[in-house]
């Protein structure tokens, strides 16, 4: 199972120095039956896409909490075995819960697939979508135009192998 783990790239050095992604169970993004059911697609292409987005807004958030990191989304796909992810079900229509999941054990940065980050551009509107993510969350809908506006950003792609340039960027 493919599962989108975000980060920040203070989070993804830390992962690089351990070798290891989380510590224990810890939250990362996979497609649901709650996400098929919400993104109406049969496309696995479209529903993993959908699962690395609602991944960069976890991602986001975890910038709001780090106000010293560079601002730059950071999502890890990275492959685990069936059941090493689960989606709690009580929260499974809940749409801030959409496509969330569970992975039970810490995995092996060196089992990533790939990395995604935000292209250096991207950070004054990711900046932006930071501070107004709160406010967005309260209904604010210009707060949430400015939070969209991140999204416009798509993620860069990289292999596992660039990790360390990666890491220079933190």
């Amino acid at each position: 199972m493919r599962v989108y783990v975000p980060l920040t790239l203070p989070g993804l050095a830390e992962a690089h120095k351990t070798g290891e992604l989380g510590s224990g169970p810890f939250v990362a993004y996979a497609v649901t039956p709650a996400l098929r059911e919400w993104y109406v697609s049969e496309d696995i292409e479209e529903l993993e896409y959908a699962a690395l987005s609602r991944a960069a807004l976890a991602s986001l958030r975890l910038l709001t909490a780090d106000p010293d990191a560079v601002r730059r989304r950071v999502v890890v796909a990275v492959d685990v075995a069936d059941g090493a992810a689960t989606a709690d079900p009580d929260r499974g229509l809940d749409p801030a819960a959409l496509g969330e999941v569970t992975v039970a054990a810490t995995v092996p940065l060196a089992k990533a697939a790939a990395v995604h980050v935000d292209a250096g551009d991207a950070e004054a509107d990711v900046a932006a979508a930071a501070g107004a993510l709160e406010a967005a969350d309260g209904g604010d809908d210009g707060a949430q135009f400015v939070v969209d506006g991140a999204e416009d950003h798509e993620l860069l792609w990289y292999a596992r192998q660039e990790i360390p340039n990666l890491v220079d960027l933190a």
